[in-house]
């Protein structure tokens, strides 16, 4: 399954070494004004090679739109995009062409298509997520439309957490760090991972500002399903954190329900749904992602022929996905909500009417 969306959907293709990666957007409005600066922005924020903190692959991974835009503005077609690799080295993968590299998803896209493409794991690849922040970007401009925003930003970094959330410092830190306090610290674990051919794991935290109430699908089609969904379609993805989590199940029901008055919510333990329906507060929740496999130490695996073998990575690869990856689930994020507001549109009569009746 290549697809992701219901009304708003995208279709992503391509793979880490092969000539380019790609999405086809269907189902955006016509009369979006298409920013392709801030979608190729919204690409640099992704791309590999920036700093000492994130792989040193170098990819420009500047965005070409070949179809769905006139004169600016969408045009209500399909919108396909393109990225070009330019810096794949697939030599470097030459050494373990027959075998499987412990944590990576080699040994069962294998067994289930009988293909090792081992140019950096061909499709299953996190190179791939360039396609979808290409795809969250379209969304991001729907959004933005209705004053919806959505941002991320790093708020633990192997088990250094931050004590505070400040969207701003996010725009100047390399690391996308939420905490100025515990920054230096998360950046020195990200590099004694590093220097010592290793990695680490780390947590994103997501927002989403000015959410209307009513978005989600009940019963199967709910909005934190589908942000649990697209959350854990991410690469070294493992968990996803809505409101307070693992934490709830430590409170009383007093101390977890959000009290509400004629202002609103007086807290928001839930993330910002109820019953799988925005509830119109802000959503928040966490992703955890674990540390990247491709690491340069020695491990036992075996090869295609099931022979015991070692393994000896060569190539480029990040210290810390979380990093980048954060981007990746805040354009993931950004998508849902975006199929969310299509699809609430038909929940109502009276919204109909509005559109017919005039």
């Amino acid at each position: 399954m290549n697809s992701f969306g219901h009304r708003f959907r995208f279709t992503t293709f391509g793979e880490s070494h092969g000539k380019a990666l790609g999405c086809v957007v269907d189902g955006v409005p016509a009369g979006i004004k298409i920013d392709e600066q801030f979608i190729q922005d919204e690409m640099n924020r992704r791309k590999p090679g920036q700093n000492k903190f994130a792989t040193t692959r170098k990819e420009s991974d500047n965005i070409e739109i070949l179809s769905g835009v006139f004169e600016g503005f969408t045009t209500g077609t399909p919108i396909s995009m393109i990225i070009f690799n330019e810096n794949q080295k697939s030599r470097d993968y030459a050494n373990v062409k027959d075998l499987f590299r412990p944590g990576h998803a080699d040994f069962t896209y294998f067994h289930k298509y009988g293909i090792r493409d081992y140019r950096g794991g061909g499709r299953s690849s996190a190179r791939e997520t360039a396609a979808r922040v290409a795809a969250g970007a379209i969304a991001k401009l729907l959004l933005k439309e209705l004053n919806i925003e959505v941002q991320s930003g790093i708020c633990e970094i192997d088990g250094i957490k931050a004590l505070s959330h400040d969207f701003t410092n996010v725009q100047s830190s390399e690391i996308y760090a939420l905490d100025k306090a515990v920054e230096e610290k998360q950046k020195e674990a990200i590099l004694n991972a590093k220097n010592s051919h290793n990695s680490v794991g780390g947590v994103a935290l997501i927002n989403v500002k000015n959410c209307p109430v009513g978005l989600g699908e009940p019963l199967y089609f709910k909005l934190d399903s589908q942000i649990a969904n697209a959350m854990m379609s991410i690469n070294a993805v493992k968990a996803i954190e809505i409101g307070n989590g693992f934490d709830s199940v430590k409170t009383k029901g007093n101390e977890n329900n959000d009290e509400i008055r004629a202002n609103g919510f007086k807290s928001n333990h839930s993330g910002g749904m109820l019953g799988g329906i925005s509830n119109g507060d802000e959503i928040n929740f966490k992703v955890y992602f674990k540390p990247t496999p491709s690491i340069f130490i020695k491990q036992e695996t075996i090869d295609i022929y099931n022979n015991e073998v070692d393994c000896e990575l060569k190539g480029r690869h990040d210290p810390c996905v979380a990093v980048r990856g954060s981007v990746v689930a805040e354009a993931m994020t950004a998508l849902v909500v975006a199929d969310m507001l299509l699809l609430n549109m038909s929940s109502n009569i009276n919204n109909i009417k509005r559109v017919y009746k005039n």
